[in-house]
């Protein structure tokens, strides 16, 4: 599917990029150790035989090891490579073996839970840079597989691998800022932002940061014409159909929602709430405090909403669909070859017919054909009746309930009156709502809640 070459010969051919690769993050790491040093700011992290070992000492050990495997991954010997930059065969096959939709999914929520709940450690700078080594050292070594480095390599594919490194730095950047002034803030202190609550002039001050930032940018994008070829494939052929077929990266989360949802929803109803959630933001929001500084502990629950909506619900489902969605849709773990041929037998079940065919154990109702509208609209509410209550249960009286049995939303209840909490409630339940269908046809093969083929309205 990736056009394969011959193993030893792959390997020679990443070689040199993979010995440059890794003698850049030993220069990192020994760049970050040289200014820990002059700055006075290394830690100690234990005494060693009765010497400090500092953060000086432990980036320069890790400097140094990749000092060390640099040439073995430039030399182009496979057997030295396999050795020592490449994951053992048997766990590239043990993760492809574990690897699906569920356990893809489970494990980014689980992993950010972890990340927010342990917060105050993750965000430290030495535990930051340690994950952001380790993550390199990981895509070094899973570099040296084909099927990995075939997606991972492609120049459309390239800046998607750029944005989940960037996306990382600045959710910890915002995170590490957020955690200081929370700190400060029980110490009775001010935030950082007000400490430096200094007016700086439009001009000079700002355009000339912009001008900088464009120039750079402007280079940035130059060197990057020039080194990654443009993304052309053959010319475009009705008979001939690229498989997979893919939106354009910023669209694939909308393409992932496609597997669960009809097209008029996923398509075009989604991105609507999207948009109107994110213009309703200023006027439901009645929180008044971190407003113009960092904070998590003042601000839980729009952090926690935000992040889930946007790297788990869009980031998340972007990655999916760029490096884990292959021929026919279907999914491929990291190390496992696109092989078009690949059939996953699934049978997607409609909640109705659960209820008929599995619980009754008969027929669905159905109108004649030449029925009129009203007796149309009673057989769908007959055979639909249960997913119409559900969907009407779950958006209807769900927010009353929450109000009932959660001091939390009580109490937001309050403070935003009725028409702003049901707006609020509305399209958190559903965002909710994609999750739920996720995992209910991860489990049970639900197709659709709703079912009403003859309208081509499903839900």
């Amino acid at each position: 599917m990736h056009g394969f070459v011959d193993e030893n010969h792959f390997l020679q051919s990443v070689s040199g990029f993979l010995g440059g690769y890794y003698l850049v993050i030993a220069v990192m790491n020994a760049v970050l150790a040289y200014y820990l040093w002059r700055s006075g700011r290394a830690k100690k992290l234990f005494s060693l035989f009765g010497f400090p070992f500092t953060t000086v000492q432990l980036w320069l050990v890790v400097a140094v090891f990749f000092t060390i495997i640099s040439p073995i991954a430039m030399s182009g010997n496979p057997e030295l490579m396999k050795a020592v930059v490449s994951f053992p065969e048997g766990l590239r096959g043990l993760v492809n073996d574990l690897m699906n939709s569920v356990v893809y999914m489970v494990g980014i929520v689980t992993f950010l839970s972890v990340m927010f709940v342990g917060r105050r450690f993750f965000v430290k700078p030495t535990v930051a840079w340690a994950m952001l080594n380790f993550a390199l050292l990981f895509m070094g070594y899973a570099m040296t597989n084909q099927d990995f480095a075939a997606i991972v390599m492609k120049s459309y594919n390239v800046p998607i691998v750029g944005m989940i490194y960037l996306l990382g730095f600045f959710t910890w950047l915002g995170a590490y800022q957020a955690v200081r002034n929370d700190e400060r803030r029980k110490r009775g202190e001010p935030p950082l932002e007000k400490l430096g609550d200094e007016k700086v002039l439009v001009w000079p001050d700002l355009v000339y940061t912009e001008l900088i930032c464009m120039v750079a940018l402007t280079a940035l994008l130059l060197v990057w014409a020039i080194a990654l070829t443009a993304p052309l494939e053959e010319p475009a052929s009705a008979v001939k159909t690229p498989n997979p077929s893919k939106a354009p990266w910023y669209f694939l989360g909308l393409q992932e929602m496609l597997v669960y949802y009809d097209p008029w929803f996923a398509g075009v109803v989604a991105p609507s709430f999207i948009v109107f959630g994110l213009m309703a933001i200023p006027y439901l929001d009645f929180n008044k405090e971190g407003n113009g500084y960092y904070t998590i502990d003042e601000r839980k629950f729009a952090y926690v909403t935000f992040q889930f909506g946007f790297i788990v619900l869009w980031v998340t489902l972007i990655v999916l669909g760029t490096f884990l969605r292959g021929p026919n849709w279907n999914f491929f773990g990291p190390f496992e070859t696109w092989d078009p041929h690949k059939v996953e037998a699934l049978k997607n079940v409609d909640l109705s017919d659960y209820y008929y065919f599995w619980l009754l154990d008969q027929p669905k109702p159905e109108a004649a054909p030449d029925a009129g509208v009203i007796t149309q609209l009673w057989v769908i509410f007959k055979r639909e009746f249960i997913g119409i209550f559900l969907v009407l249960g779950y958006f209807l009286a769900l927010p009353p309930a929450l109000v009932i049995f959660s001091k939390f939303f009580r109490k937001m209840f309050i403070k935003m009156g009725f028409m702003r909490y049901m707006v609020m409630t509305f399209l958190l339940l559903s965002m909710g709502l994609f999750p739920i269908k996720m995992v209910a046809r991860w489990t049970v093969n639900l197709k659709y809640f709703i079912s009403i083929p003859e309208w081509l309205l499903n839900f």
